[in-house]
């Protein structure tokens, strides 16, 4: 075991009031998580991964719809990189997310890169959304490692969020796109919801809930902003009744020949940290 598989196995110890801030807002943003060694060793690794699989490198940008202006996305990276792998299933991570949830385990539901482009422009911003209209489970039990792979600054459009919305319904039918922005937006604003859209330090990292809405602004820098997120879920859940394209889809790319009722646990699902 090297140094950094080391860092990435032992426990990363919560401060008091943490849990009940994120059970409270629906998100937290923790500091040091990582350390630059460890940033930099996986922003290669994923870096080059995300060159290699990306489908939109020769599409311009005003050729893109507005999910693809926002990001680029590469899943399920994990299961063809054994050093992406270690960043994944590391228990330093998935011990913070049970431990967020107060659940006894997790199980990964699927990793994906986000990558978005500097474009000098406002129209890459990601809109308003919260992700769990696109997954078929049945449970709230659900929890996204955000985790930038270098500092982001505020013109490099880190993730924002808005506190408590987790405990509201309105927008949940809604997949990511211009009308998000819009309707979500003015339904946060009307329920007088804080926002947090502050950068990210070196290190630091963001956990945001299923339901929680969260945004980002553009990348108007002249960097990529380099992302590696994490969905975990909680150990023992099962697949919900499919009630949207997306739900399919997702059950075929995340939670391959499962059904409705079934345990979400495939080969592509490890348990990644039990009590």
């Amino acid at each position: 075991m090297n140094d950094i598989e080391k860092r990435l196995s032992e426990p990363y110890e919560l401060k008091p009031g943490d849990i009940e801030y994120y059970q409270e807002n629906g998100f937290i943003k923790l500091k040091h998580v990582l350390d630059q060694e460890t940033l930099d060793y996986f922003n290669d690794e994923i870096t080059k991964v995300v060159h290699e699989k990306n489908p939109l490198i020769k599409k311009p940008m005003e050729e893109r719809s507005t999910f693809e202006k926002a990001f680029i996305q590469i899943g399920n990276l994990f299961n063809s990189n054994e050093i992406i792998k270690k960043l994944v299933l590391s228990k330093r991570l998935g011990k913070i997310a049970a431990d967020l949830m107060q659940v006894e385990g997790v199980r990964l539901y699927h990793d994906q890169a986000l990558y978005k482009e500097p474009t000098g422009k406002t129209s890459n911003i990601t809109p308003w959304h919260a992700d769990q209209y696109y997954w078929p489970l049945d449970t709230d039990n659900t929890i996204t490692a955000w985790i930038p792979l270098q500092e982001t600054t505020q013109n490099m459009g880190p993730l924002a969020f808005s506190k408590k919305s987790q405990k509201y319904d309105f927008g949940r039918n809604m997949e990511i796109s211009d009308e998000s922005e819009a309707r979500i937006q003015q339904k946060l604003a009307d329920a007088n919801l804080e926002l947090v859209d502050s950068g990210f330090d070196a290190g630091e990292i963001s956990f945001h809930g299923g339901w929680t809405f969260h945004r980002a602004g553009p990348n108007t820098s002249d960097k990529v902003r380099a992302v590696m997120t994490i969905i975990y879920m909680e150990d023992g859940v099962k697949v919900s009744e499919f009630q949207r394209e997306a739900h399919y889809a997702d059950r075929d790319a995340f939670l391959p020949g499962l059904e409705p009722g079934d345990v979400a646990a495939t080969d592509l699902n490890p348990l990644i940290y039990k009590r």
